[in-house]
């Protein structure tokens, strides 16, 4: 590949770097400066802050969550195989074979693990 072929590539990235940081520098000169206690308490979709926040949150809730971002996250890595699986072969369908019976399997290991039973 030669280099000009780079070029709408690093086009593109210096306008978006431009763009932040146009952003960045001229947003806050033009926003309201106002400062108070009303303005720096904690706020959250309109309800009134109570209590303190570090109350002890159950570990189940958090192991869910993992392997919420766990189990989703290699859904990315499905779309370049659906992108171009005609094009990819026999070969790429039994890698991505080979992928999901590793997935499926890590499914199953947390299954019998209980990690998602919230009875226990």
């Amino acid at each position: 590949m030669e280099p000009s072929q780079y070029m709408p590539v690093i086009l593109q990235s210096l306008v978006a770097l431009g763009f932040v940081a146009i952003v960045l520098i001229v947003v806050p000169m033009l926003g309201p400066r106002r400062k108070g206690l009303r303005k720096n308490e904690n706020f959250e979709c309109g309800i009134e802050s109570e209590g303190n926040a570090r109350i002890p949150v159950s570990i189940k809730y958090f192991m869910v969550a993992i392997l919420f971002v766990l189990f989703d996250v290699e859904v990315i890595f499905f779309y370049p195989y659906a992108v171009n699986f005609r094009e990819m072969g026999m070969e790429a369908f039994m890698a991505v074979l080979l992928f999901v019976a590793i997935f499926l399997f890590g499914f199953y290991y947390v299954l019998r693990r209980g990690a998602l039973d919230w009875e226990k």
